[in-house]
């Protein structure tokens, strides 16, 4: 056992050495916080990664048109393919499809039109959707309704807003029941829409105005068109084999080469988590690993100065064991001066690790879209890391420990 007569002389060894000490000591400090800042940032980028991703149900398909790059059945390659209203129901029949969302939108993807309300005049995008999309989006609402079934068969005109757009045009005032004007068409107001979504693709979709699919091919002239489909997948089945079967429906109607991969454009969201899953998942084995040999080799460093200590103390050594020292109670001395060692400046490096991660955390607060979130390691992460740490200390002190134990009383005492 080790008791507090030990702690003293192993402390009063250390204390006679302070330089040697301290260069070993730095070796397991950097070692061990390397190993806590690699893991607390590893968290902070896939938290980070993952929060740009809130609101995308990890079920959901995005299906949109090309054109053609190979030849099929007398049509030439280089035709724009181009969905309708019949599709809705083909891909709805489709074989693990739950739900399906037509969408629509005024104009290119990047390419606003022009709102107004009153005097007030901003440029946001028009979108034409079904009540479906807000199986497919996660939405919430700050005030109001969104799309429903009677707004589609009636073709109501009727218009669902984001926050941003409520903020430009009506400021603080409630907007639901006013009417906003598109392309000279009045639209009345029925909701004010939120997301869950960051990023770019979250503060675009505050800045959307959302319209009934039947109404705005009626009134923008785009009768008989869908512009892209999202769509839901079943629990039960993998969302590879639905993307496969809607893309084959849609081939199959649109008279599209099978081995034409270009003519549909299409996005998996569970295929894309879990790919970042196994990212992230060999991201932190990576960190362990180097993280882990960086702090082993902080231990060689202890071993070596481990065995220096026991050759300068030979005589002492030898003297403890002709007065009946057993090899149990030197190895037990030899092993807590390393573990002493280590403790102090491994523990010291994950105060210090854990104290830089807030540092950054901190700094981070003032970028909330960035990728790489405010990064942190949970306890037992933490714990794992002194559990790393405490092993190798032993492992490190084993040798000079049974080196110090085979020692021969009167070969010490002649030594030099």
């Amino acid at each position: 056992m080790i008791d507090l007569d030990s702690l003293r002389e192993i402390w009063d060894t250390l204390a006679r050495n302070r330089l040697r000490a301290l260069l070993t000591a730095s070796g397991v400090f950097w070692g061990a916080c390397l190993l806590v800042l690699m893991l607390g940032i590893g968290t902070g980028l896939e938290r980070g990664v993952t929060r740009n991703l809130t609101g995308l149900s990890k079920n959901s398909l995005y299906i949109w048109p090309g054109r053609t790059s190979l030849p099929y059945r007398g049509w030439k390659p280089g035709r724009y393919i181009e969905l309708t209203n019949a599709d809705i129901a083909a891909v709805a029949r489709t074989a693990g499809v739950e739900a399906v969302a037509p969408r629509l939108q005024l104009g290119s993807w990047r390419e606003g039109q022009n709102v107004s309300f009153g005097d007030k005049k901003a440029n946001f995008n028009i979108m034409g959707d079904s009540p479906e999309l807000i199986l497919v989006e996660p939405l919430s609402f700050e005030s109001g309704r969104f799309i429903d079934p009677t707004d589609m068969a009636e073709r109501r005109k009727v218009a669902v807003i984001g926050k941003e757009v409520k903020r430009t045009l009506f400021g603080d005032a409630d907007p639901v029941g006013r009417l906003i004007q598109i392309k000279r068409v009045n639209f009345r107001v029925v909701g004010v829409l939120d997301t869950r979504r960051t990023g770019d693709e979250g503060e675009r979709m505050l800045a959307s105005v959302y319209l009934p699919l039947s109404t705005f091919q009626t009134v923008f002239n785009l009768r008989d068109h869908v512009g892209w489909f999202a769509m839901t997948a079943r629990r039960s089945v993998p969302g590879a084999l639905v993307e496969q079967a809607v893309r084959g429906t849609l081939m199959t109607a649109h008279q599209i080469a099978p081995a034409d991969f270009l003519a549909l454009g299409s996005y998996n969201s569970a295929e894309k988590f879990e790919q970042l899953q196994g990212l992230f998942r060999g991201i932190r084995k990576f960190i362990w690993l180097v993280g882990t040999l960086t702090l082993l080799a902080g231990m060689l460093g202890v071993s070596n100065i481990l065995l220096v200590t026991v050759k300068e103390r030979t005589k002492e050594l030898g003297v403890r064991k002709a007065l009946g020292a057993t090899p149990r109670s030197i190895i037990s001395l030899v092993v807590a001066e390393g573990l002493l060692l280590t403790g102090l400046a491994g523990y010291s490096a994950i105060v210090a690790g854990v104290l830089g991660l807030e540092a950054i955390g901190h700094a981070l607060e003032k970028f909330p879209n960035a990728p790489l979130a405010p990064p942190e390691i949970s306890l037992g992460v933490a714990l794992g890391a002194g559990l790393v740490l405490t092993i190798s200390a032993a492992l490190a002190s084993v040798v000079p420990a049974r080196h110090a134990a085979r020692i021969h009383p009167v070969i010490a005492l002649r030594a030099e």
